[in-house]
């Protein structure tokens, strides 16, 4: 019975054994890519789409009645300031300047009959060879002959300038649109046949766009906190990008800014004015690109990469990593920017958070954390795209 037992015990000790062999052994934490969090200068990169107009249009309409005799412009044309683009039938200005010359001559030949009389008058008048009443009238011959001749004068005036609107020129250097009537037609000064063609500025131009009201309040309170300040060039305002993706070789200014939220929109309307050249039409009036706000940056934020950003219901969070590489969410208040997430609350500098790998991450787990260098994450970021 004895070496029954010992041999039994024996078998057991061998049997039990063999099964913590066969055990395997716990896998070791996954490796996941971290990130410190870091203090950076970010520049604002806020883009919008945009319409370009000109800085200035206008419409060309005929400011005397009569048949438009030529068209000296070629629609689509640049045109400057002062140049002829249509001209008026000439005559019957012509003899309304030369009856107000008549006219005048005349009103010029009574003031001085008028006058002579009147200094007759007045010396008679002091012998007492004349009455009180021949006195005044002569006076008031004279006044009305002064008045009539100042008449003749601004009959005169307004033919000559009739006469000169006979050649319609360009109020402003620009282009020329497609005309609006044709030679021989019966313009007027006043109503829709008065419109002969319309101008528009195009040095420079404007260009208009919008960003979300909240958006706008966002960047008001960071420059009102010191968080958005202007770069050492001092200059704010917009990038051109044009809709093949190059960039337009001018920048542009900021010339208006909305004091309203649209109600329907609730956007916040700007302006920005883009040198432009006479004959160059990279830009065109009517043309959608998109701008891009430069000129400043937020200064000395915490920053992480968009990889390390988990959007949940609850809101904003990340995957940090305590001193024993064990995961923890981290709600956060921050906002993007660019490809770069600005961290308002919820990390400290020099914090670990989890950009790579985050689906094998698990919150309350340990990890096996693999720093990313700031050249491997850029290298990263072309492939992750396009996957």
């Amino acid at each position: 019975m004895r070496i029954s037992g010992s041999l039994f015990s024996v078998a057991l000790f061998i049997v039990s054994g063999c099964g913590d062999a066969d055990k395997p052994a716990a896998p070791p934490p996954p490796a996941v890519g971290v990130v410190k969090v870091t203090k950076q200068d970010v520049p604002l990169a806020v883009e919008a789409s945009a319409k370009i107009t000109g800085s200035l249009e206008i419409q060309i309409r005929a400011q005397v009645g009569g048949i438009l005799k030529s068209r000296v412009f070629q629609e689509g044309q640049y045109v400057r300031q002062g140049e002829k683009l249509f001209e008026i039938d000439k005559e019957p200005c012509r003899a309304a300047l030369t009856r107000a010359q008549g006219t005048l001559a005349q009103a010029q030949s009574e003031l001085r009959r008028t006058s002579r009389d009147y200094e007759r008058m007045k010396k008679l008048f002091r012998a007492g060879a004349v009455s009180q009443k021949d006195h005044d009238d002569s006076l008031s011959a004279y006044e009305r002959a002064d008045a009539n001749m100042k008449v003749a004068e601004g009959s005169l005036h307004e033919a000559e300038i009739n006469l000169g609107y006979t050649d319609v020129k360009a109020p402003i250097s620009g282009i020329v649109r497609k005309e609006a009537r044709s030679i021989g037609n019966l313009v007027s000064s006043s109503g829709e046949s008065s419109l002969l063609t319309s101008m528009v500025q195009v040095c420079p131009l404007h260009v208009n766009f919008s960003i979300p009201g909240s958006m706008w309040s966002s960047m008001n309170k960071n420059y009102r906190d010191g968080r958005i300040q202007l770069t050492k060039s001092g200059e704010y305002g917009v990038e051109i990008i044009m809709p093949d993706g190059s960039i337009y070789p001018h920048r542009g200014r900021i010339i208006f800014i909305d004091s309203n939220e649209d109600s329907l929109t609730s956007a916040v309307s700007i302006k920005a004015e883009i040198p432009n050249e006479e004959k160059q039409q990279m830009l065109l009036p009517g043309q959608f690109v998109r701008v891009k706000l430069i000129g400043a940056e937020y200064r000395d934020v915490l920053v992480i990469p968009q990889s390390a950003f988990i959007s949940t219901k609850t809101g904003s969070a990340v995957y940090a990593l305590n001193d024993k590489n064990i995961v923890e969410v981290r709600p956060i208040k921050a906002e993007s920017v660019g490809d770069k997430i600005i961290v308002h609350s919820g990390l400290k500098e020099g914090e670990t958070v989890v950009a790579e790998g985050i689906i094998k991450a698990r919150p309350g787990s340990p990890v096996t954390p693999v720093p990313i260098s700031a050249s491997k994450e850029k290298a990263q970021k072309p492939a992750d795209k396009k996957s």
